[in-house]
This record gives structure tokens, sequence and C-alpha cells, in this order.
């Protein structure tokens, strides 16, 4: 616990002072892979938050929230690649890429499965694994609030797309609704490798299949 707890200090510090670095030089403008950040709820101002409690009915595993605290060091998150098909680091997210998000302090990762939430009674969203190896249930598909994007940027909202169960308190709603869209807010951005990954010859990284079917969203 201790040395878990010195992880989780040690980290916000880095993420600090890498957030000056970038406020110095400008800022990216598309969400990358490898990039750690708060995500922020547009309508509602909570950003994504968890901390090791665990819920008291459903799964029983640990419990993702929403906070009003801008410095709350619980609400950072990584992205990290599809479980089939990991990302290249630095690389931008495209819009209809599969991904995971690795929340930083426990190092679990963002989840979801057939459980009822508990207070709003929609799907139950979670963190689940250990030291980010989880299972099918901790990838979601990043859906841009703008038709036009081709990348998740940084100053546009996103929804995330439970793949598995289809579904999006914090909780897994059946429908898109106002409720459900979040931008990317504080964190340190991985700048790309590539001087230009706008070009058409970015090759999407994500193993989606037709199969893969997308019905509902966080």
């Amino acid at each position: 616990m201790i040395t878990n707890f010195i992880i989780s200090l040690l980290s916000v510090f880095i993420i600090f002072i890498a957030t000056l670095v970038v406020n110095c030089h400008g800022s990216l403008e598309f969400v990358t892979c490898g990039s750690t950040f708060k995500l922020l709820n547009i309508q509602s101002g909570d950003r994504l938050h968890s901390h090791d409690v665990k819920y008291g009915s459903g799964s029983g595993q640990q419990s993702v929230t929403g906070t009003p605290n801008a410095d709350d060091h619980n609400s950072y998150w990584q992205i990290r690649g599809d479980t089939k098909n990991d990302c290249e680091r630095g690389a931008p997210v495209r819009c209809g890429d599969t991904i995971r998000l690795f929340h930083i302090s426990t190092r679990r990762n963002l989840h979801s499965h057939h459980f009822v939430s508990p207070l709003s009674h929609n799907q139950e969203v979670s963190c689940y694994g250990e030291d980010g190896v989880g299972d099918e249930g901790d990838r979601w598909k990043v859906v841009c609030i703008n038709n036009n994007d081709e990348f998740w940027e940084r100053r546009n909202g996103i929804r995330l797309q439970h793949v598995v169960t289809g579904k999006q308190e914090i909780c897994a709603y059946r429908n898109m609704n106002s409720q459900n869209v979040w931008r990317a807010e504080e964190g340190v951005f991985i700048r790309p490798s590539s001087p230009d990954f706008s070009s058409g010859d970015y090759q999407q990284s994500s193993s989606r299949t037709k199969e893969e079917r997308f019905d509902d969203e966080l």
C-alpha cells in the first residue's frame, strides 16, 4: 500500500512538471496514445474519478464516480491501445478507435459489464484488473461529437462507447444524450513521433471488425 501511494505521488508530481512544460511550449491539437489527463464531463463539470473503494453491490469491483475538484489526483487516466492491437506512443487517437483507459493511482482499467449501477440502475462502470492487465470489458470506442473530425481533438467533446456490451455512477446509458459527452482537460499529452499524422497516410491501428456492434454510450 505504501509503495503504491509513493508511486501515485511521484506520478502526480511528474504530470505536474510535464504540464508546465507543455503550457510553456504550446498545447497539442490531438489526444495521443500514452497521454495522461483528466476527462471532464461537459454538462456536469465533474471529472472522471476513481479510488480504491469497492461497490457495495453489483460486481463489488472498484467504484468509478465523478468529482468537481479540479485538483484531485485520483482523476488521471492514461490512453492505452486496444487489447487486440496496442497503439504507437504519441500517435493521435482516431475517431472510432478502440482504446483502454488506465487509472494512474490504482493501476486498473476503466471497465464495464452486465451489472446494474447502484444509483441510476443503468449499466455499472468500474475499474478492473491489476497493473493494467484486465480483459475484454476494458475496451472502449472513441465516438467524436463533431462528425468532421478525423482524430480526437482536445478542444472537442467525445463519447466513450463500451465495445463488449455496447453501452455508454458515472454509468453506461443505452442512448446518446448530453450527459455522456467528455473533453480532455489537464494532463500530459505525448507529442506524435511523426511530423504529420493528419495526412491520409496514417493507418488506423484498431483491429475492429464489421461484426462488432456499438449501440450505447458512457
